[in-house]
């Protein structure tokens, strides 16, 4: 199967595996209560978010539908918290989703979600959190990102709307592109 068919089968969008850099998942973190597990659920073993969150003492449980753990059937035994970047082409069913899970929650979307009545229709009764930045998180090697992007949270902030500076002192690519090489001849094209 040529690599943007895998990705259109697993998604609707063959460029939705967007990869976060590590400086994208640090404001997050202590925001996040020590004792929680975090669930992770579109990432690999080397997720930024996977390994931020273990080198912050985090425990942390992953999946990945590439490893057959599709977000919309599969739930780990056991978690807290839920904290990734998740597919965009598939943003209202994963929000409706998190809110039908019942937990906190923070996913690291675009900002021209809010462009659309799916956040308000989908946070009409539920507390949405947003954490925000001075600088736009680039997804991926090549082209800058013409976005900028931020956390929506549920239950997860002090107060409805945080405003951070984040630094960009690694810009190094994130691990876990490695995990998913079938994806390699897309991303290069894509990004």
């Amino acid at each position: 199967m040529k690599p943007s068919n895998y990705l259109k089968g697993l998604y609707r969008n063959p460029t939705d595996e967007k990869y976060t850099p590590r400086y994208g998942v640090l404001p997050i973190i202590k925001y996040i209560p020590e004792s929680k597990i975090i669930w992770c659920p579109f990432d690999t073993e080397h997720s930024e978010f996977v390994l931020k969150f273990r080198a912050a003492g985090f425990e942390v449980v992953y999946s990945h539908i590439c490893k057959g753990q599709d977000f919309f059937e599969y739930e780990p035994p056991q978690w807290d918290v839920l904290v990734s970047n998740p597919p965009f082409s598939r943003k209202v069913d994963v929000f409706d989703r998190c809110l039908k899970l019942g937990k906190p929650f923070a996913l690291l979307m675009s900002n021209y979600w809010l462009n659309n009545v799916a956040p308000c229709r989908l946070f009409l009764n539920a507390e949405l959190e947003l954490l925000m930045f001075d600088k736009r998180i680039q997804f991926g090697e090549g082209k800058n990102v013409q976005f900028n992007s931020s956390y929506f949270c549920h239950r997860v902030l002090p107060k409805p709307i945080i405003f951070e500076q984040i630094a960009i002192a690694d810009k190094s690519p994130s691990r876990m592109r490695e995990d998913l090489p079938d994806t390699d001849g897309y991303r290069s094209a894509g990004e």
